[in-house]
Protein backbone atom coordinates (compact mmCIF):
# COMPACT_ATOMS: atom_id res chain seq x y z
CA UNK A 1 0.00 0.00 0.00
CA UNK A 2 1.19 3.44 -0.24
CA UNK A 3 1.02 5.64 -2.99
CA UNK A 4 -0.21 4.52 -6.23
CA UNK A 5 -3.01 4.83 -8.91
CA UNK A 6 -5.37 2.66 -10.94
CA UNK A 7 -4.41 1.80 -14.45
CA UNK A 8 -6.31 4.00 -17.11
CA UNK A 9 -9.35 2.52 -18.43
CA UNK A 10 -11.14 4.26 -21.24
CA UNK A 11 -12.73 7.79 -20.35
CA UNK A 12 -11.76 7.15 -16.88
CA UNK A 13 -9.48 9.85 -15.26
CA UNK A 14 -6.69 7.46 -12.75
CA UNK A 15 -7.26 8.56 -9.39
CA UNK A 16 -3.79 9.81 -7.82
CA UNK A 17 -3.59 9.30 -3.88
CA UNK A 18 -1.53 8.01 -1.18
CA UNK A 19 -2.66 5.87 1.77
CA UNK A 20 -0.96 7.38 5.33
CA UNK A 21 -0.26 5.82 8.03
CA UNK A 22 0.04 2.72 10.52
CA UNK A 23 -3.05 1.30 12.33
CA UNK A 24 -5.06 4.99 11.70
CA UNK A 25 -4.86 5.32 8.24
CA UNK A 26 -6.07 8.12 5.85
CA UNK A 27 -6.62 7.94 2.07
CA UNK A 28 -5.22 11.25 0.67
CA UNK A 29 -6.69 12.03 -2.90
CA UNK A 30 -5.48 15.12 -5.06
CA UNK A 31 -8.35 16.04 -7.42
CA UNK A 32 -7.89 17.22 -10.58
CA UNK A 33 -10.84 20.17 -11.89
CA UNK A 34 -13.70 17.89 -12.47
CA UNK A 35 -12.95 14.95 -10.73
CA UNK A 36 -15.19 13.73 -8.44
CA UNK A 37 -15.22 10.47 -5.75
CA UNK A 38 -18.20 9.23 -3.68
CA UNK A 39 -17.85 7.90 -0.34
CA UNK A 40 -19.95 6.71 2.89
CA UNK A 41 -21.17 9.20 5.02
CA UNK A 42 -19.18 10.55 8.07
CA UNK A 43 -15.71 9.09 6.22
CA UNK A 44 -14.38 12.56 5.30
CA UNK A 45 -11.28 13.88 7.26
CA UNK A 46 -10.83 17.01 5.31
CA UNK A 47 -10.96 18.53 2.21
CA UNK A 48 -9.72 21.77 0.33
CA UNK A 49 -11.46 24.65 0.11
CA UNK A 50 -11.84 24.07 -4.05
CA UNK A 51 -13.70 21.19 -3.37
CA UNK A 52 -17.43 20.81 -3.16
CA UNK A 53 -19.33 18.34 -1.69
CA UNK A 54 -23.34 17.45 -1.75
CA UNK A 55 -24.58 14.51 -0.37
CA UNK A 56 -27.48 12.50 -2.49
CA UNK A 57 -29.13 9.04 -3.37
CA UNK A 58 -26.65 6.81 -5.69
CA UNK A 59 -28.57 6.51 -8.99
CA UNK A 60 -29.58 8.50 -12.13
CA UNK A 61 -33.42 7.54 -11.69
CA UNK A 62 -35.73 7.87 -8.98
CA UNK A 63 -36.60 4.12 -9.33
CA UNK A 64 -32.71 3.84 -8.51
CA UNK A 65 -32.38 5.68 -6.08
CA UNK A 66 -35.68 4.26 -4.19
CA UNK A 67 -34.16 0.87 -4.66
CA UNK A 68 -30.08 1.95 -3.55
CA UNK A 69 -31.53 3.24 -0.16
CA UNK A 70 -33.20 0.20 -0.23
CA UNK A 71 -30.52 -1.35 -0.03
CA UNK A 72 -28.59 0.49 2.02
CA UNK A 73 -31.18 0.58 4.74
CA UNK A 74 -30.63 -3.76 4.38
CA UNK A 75 -27.03 -2.93 5.84
CA UNK A 76 -27.73 -0.53 8.34
CA UNK A 77 -26.00 2.40 6.60
CA UNK A 78 -26.79 5.87 5.81
CA UNK A 79 -29.67 6.46 2.86
CA UNK A 80 -26.97 9.02 1.78
CA UNK A 81 -23.93 9.09 -0.22
CA UNK A 82 -21.39 12.45 0.03
CA UNK A 83 -19.92 13.27 -3.51
CA UNK A 84 -16.78 15.34 -3.45
CA UNK A 85 -15.95 17.41 -6.71
CA UNK A 86 -12.70 19.62 -7.24
CA UNK A 87 -13.43 22.87 -8.86
CA UNK A 88 -9.46 22.81 -9.50
CA UNK A 89 -6.67 21.09 -8.45
CA UNK A 90 -7.40 20.14 -4.45
CA UNK A 91 -7.59 17.15 -1.80
CA UNK A 92 -9.61 15.38 0.52
CA UNK A 93 -9.08 13.01 2.58
CA UNK A 94 -10.65 9.70 4.19
CA UNK A 95 -10.42 7.54 7.14
CA UNK A 96 -12.85 4.72 8.88
CA UNK A 97 -14.09 4.90 12.12
CA UNK A 98 -11.92 2.48 14.41
CA UNK A 99 -8.03 1.55 14.19
CA UNK A 100 -7.45 -0.73 11.24
CA UNK A 101 -6.05 -0.34 7.56
CA UNK A 102 -7.29 0.87 4.02
CA UNK A 103 -6.65 -1.18 0.82
CA UNK A 104 -7.34 0.40 -2.72
CA UNK A 105 -8.46 -2.03 -5.31
CA UNK A 106 -8.08 -0.95 -9.11
CA UNK A 107 -11.08 -2.84 -10.75
CA UNK A 108 -11.41 -3.56 -14.61
CA UNK A 109 -14.65 -2.70 -16.49
CA UNK A 110 -17.29 -5.93 -14.81
CA UNK A 111 -15.24 -6.45 -12.30
CA UNK A 112 -16.37 -7.49 -8.97
CA UNK A 113 -15.06 -7.64 -5.03
CA UNK A 114 -17.10 -8.73 -2.28
CA UNK A 115 -16.75 -6.83 1.15
CA UNK A 116 -17.79 -7.16 4.40
CA UNK A 117 -20.72 -4.65 5.72
CA UNK A 118 -19.48 -1.22 6.44
CA UNK A 119 -16.30 -1.99 4.74
CA UNK A 120 -16.67 0.42 1.87
CA UNK A 121 -15.34 3.99 2.30
CA UNK A 122 -15.04 5.75 -0.92
CA UNK A 123 -14.65 5.33 -4.65
CA UNK A 124 -14.61 7.02 -8.31
CA UNK A 125 -18.19 7.55 -9.48
CA UNK A 126 -18.05 4.63 -11.97
CA UNK A 127 -17.78 1.57 -9.28
CA UNK A 128 -21.26 0.82 -8.11
CA UNK A 129 -22.05 0.09 -4.72
CA UNK A 130 -24.82 -3.14 -4.40
CA UNK A 131 -25.86 -5.09 -1.41
CA UNK A 132 -25.32 -9.04 -1.70
CA UNK A 133 -26.68 -11.82 0.02
CA UNK A 134 -24.48 -15.00 0.08
CA UNK A 135 -25.96 -17.33 -2.11
CA UNK A 136 -25.92 -20.70 0.35
CA UNK A 137 -28.85 -21.32 2.96
CA UNK A 138 -25.99 -22.53 5.89
CA UNK A 139 -24.10 -19.19 5.02
CA UNK A 140 -27.10 -16.74 5.63
CA UNK A 141 -28.62 -18.38 8.80
CA UNK A 142 -24.88 -18.56 10.70
CA UNK A 143 -22.73 -16.71 9.13
CA UNK A 144 -23.20 -13.28 11.49
CA UNK A 145 -21.35 -10.66 9.87
CA UNK A 146 -20.87 -12.54 6.82
CA UNK A 147 -24.44 -12.81 5.91
CA UNK A 148 -24.59 -9.31 3.87
CA UNK A 149 -22.35 -8.06 1.85
CA UNK A 150 -21.26 -5.16 -0.53
CA UNK A 151 -20.55 -5.80 -3.65
CA UNK A 152 -18.32 -3.63 -5.68
CA UNK A 153 -18.26 -3.35 -9.36
CA UNK A 154 -15.69 -1.65 -11.59
CA UNK A 155 -14.42 0.21 -13.45
CA UNK A 156 -12.87 2.43 -11.23
CA UNK A 157 -10.75 2.26 -7.88
CA UNK A 158 -12.77 1.88 -4.85
CA UNK A 159 -11.31 1.82 -1.49
CA UNK A 160 -12.35 -0.11 1.79
CA UNK A 161 -11.66 -0.31 5.30
CA UNK A 162 -11.56 -2.51 8.65
CA UNK A 163 -9.86 -3.58 11.39
CA UNK A 164 -6.32 -4.33 12.58
CA UNK A 165 -4.03 -6.04 10.54
CA UNK A 166 -4.87 -7.37 6.73
CA UNK A 167 -3.53 -10.80 5.94
CA UNK A 168 -3.79 -11.64 2.24
CA UNK A 169 -4.05 -15.01 0.83
CA UNK A 170 -3.95 -16.09 -3.15
CA UNK A 171 -5.86 -19.41 -3.61
CA UNK A 172 -5.30 -21.69 -6.68
CA UNK A 173 -8.49 -22.95 -7.61
CA UNK A 174 -10.06 -25.53 -5.18
CA UNK A 175 -7.75 -24.70 -2.14
CA UNK A 176 -9.12 -24.21 0.84
CA UNK A 177 -9.14 -21.85 3.40
CA UNK A 178 -11.33 -21.64 6.73
CA UNK A 179 -11.61 -17.91 8.67
CA UNK A 180 -13.60 -16.72 11.81
CA UNK A 181 -17.01 -15.40 10.11
CA UNK A 182 -16.32 -11.95 11.37
CA UNK A 183 -12.71 -11.54 9.94
CA UNK A 184 -12.72 -11.37 6.17
CA UNK A 185 -12.96 -8.42 4.83
CA UNK A 186 -13.14 -8.84 1.11
CA UNK A 187 -12.46 -11.54 -1.65
CA UNK A 188 -12.64 -11.96 -4.97
CA UNK A 189 -16.09 -12.70 -6.64
CA UNK A 190 -14.55 -16.02 -7.68
CA UNK A 191 -14.15 -17.15 -4.43
CA UNK A 192 -16.78 -19.60 -3.26
CA UNK A 193 -18.29 -18.63 0.24
CA UNK A 194 -19.60 -21.07 2.65
CA UNK A 195 -20.27 -21.97 6.25
CA UNK A 196 -19.18 -24.85 8.29
CA UNK A 197 -19.00 -26.41 11.47
CA UNK A 198 -15.83 -25.65 13.37
CA UNK A 199 -15.35 -29.27 14.70
CA UNK A 200 -17.68 -31.14 17.38
CA UNK A 201 -19.43 -29.76 20.22
CA UNK A 202 -16.46 -30.41 22.74
CA UNK A 203 -14.60 -27.90 20.17
CA UNK A 204 -17.02 -25.25 20.06
CA UNK A 205 -18.03 -25.00 23.58
CA UNK A 206 -14.50 -24.95 24.72
CA UNK A 207 -12.52 -24.19 21.73
CA UNK A 208 -12.93 -20.80 22.30
CA UNK A 209 -13.27 -19.63 18.56
CA UNK A 210 -16.83 -20.35 17.71
CA UNK A 211 -19.37 -22.97 16.45
CA UNK A 212 -18.87 -22.08 12.87
CA UNK A 213 -15.77 -20.72 10.36
CA UNK A 214 -16.33 -19.25 6.97
CA UNK A 215 -14.83 -21.86 4.20
CA UNK A 216 -13.79 -20.32 1.44
CA UNK A 217 -12.63 -22.15 -1.85
CA UNK A 218 -10.77 -20.75 -4.73
CA UNK A 219 -9.59 -19.74 -7.60
CA UNK A 220 -8.86 -16.07 -6.23
CA UNK A 221 -7.85 -13.31 -3.98
CA UNK A 222 -9.26 -13.40 -0.07
CA UNK A 223 -7.92 -10.50 2.74
CA UNK A 224 -8.57 -11.20 6.29
CA UNK A 225 -8.44 -8.63 9.18
CA UNK A 226 -7.00 -9.17 12.54
CA UNK A 227 -9.44 -7.47 14.78
CA UNK A 228 -12.91 -6.80 14.34
CA UNK A 229 -14.95 -4.21 16.01
CA UNK A 230 -17.17 -6.90 17.61
CA UNK A 231 -14.08 -8.68 19.32
CA UNK A 232 -12.60 -5.11 20.21
CA UNK A 233 -16.18 -4.24 21.87
CA UNK A 234 -15.89 -7.22 23.99
CA UNK A 235 -12.48 -6.84 24.73
CA UNK A 236 -13.03 -3.09 26.40
CA UNK A 237 -16.54 -4.31 28.07
CA UNK A 238 -16.13 -7.70 28.88
CA UNK A 239 -19.15 -7.48 31.65
CA UNK A 240 -21.36 -6.19 29.24
CA UNK A 241 -20.98 -9.12 27.39
CA UNK A 242 -21.61 -12.19 30.01
CA UNK A 243 -17.77 -12.53 30.87
CA UNK A 244 -14.84 -14.36 29.18
CA UNK A 245 -15.55 -15.54 25.76
CA UNK A 246 -12.79 -18.26 25.82
CA UNK A 247 -13.98 -19.77 29.22
CA UNK A 248 -16.62 -22.59 28.87
CA UNK A 249 -19.52 -20.47 30.00
CA UNK A 250 -18.68 -17.60 28.13
CA UNK A 251 -19.06 -20.00 25.05
CA UNK A 252 -22.27 -21.13 26.73
CA UNK A 253 -23.40 -17.65 26.94
CA UNK A 254 -22.39 -17.15 23.38
CA UNK A 255 -24.34 -20.03 22.32
CA UNK A 256 -27.63 -18.50 24.10
CA UNK A 257 -27.06 -14.97 23.29
CA UNK A 258 -26.24 -12.82 19.97
CA UNK A 259 -23.61 -10.60 18.91
CA UNK A 260 -24.18 -6.59 18.50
Amino acid sequence: MGAGAAPPTPDLEPLDYTIQGDNLQVARVRLKSGQEVYAEAGKMVYKTSNVAWETRMSGSTLGEKLLGALRRTVTGESLFLTYFRSNGPGEVGFAGNYPGRIQAFDLAAGQSIMAQRDAFLFAQPSVTLNVALVKKLGAGFFGGEGFILEKLTGPGTVFIHAGGDFIEFNLNAGELLQVDTGCIVAFDESVDYDIQLAGGIKTALFGGEGFFLATMTGPGRVIVQSMTINKLRRELAPARHGGDEHSPLGALGGILGSED
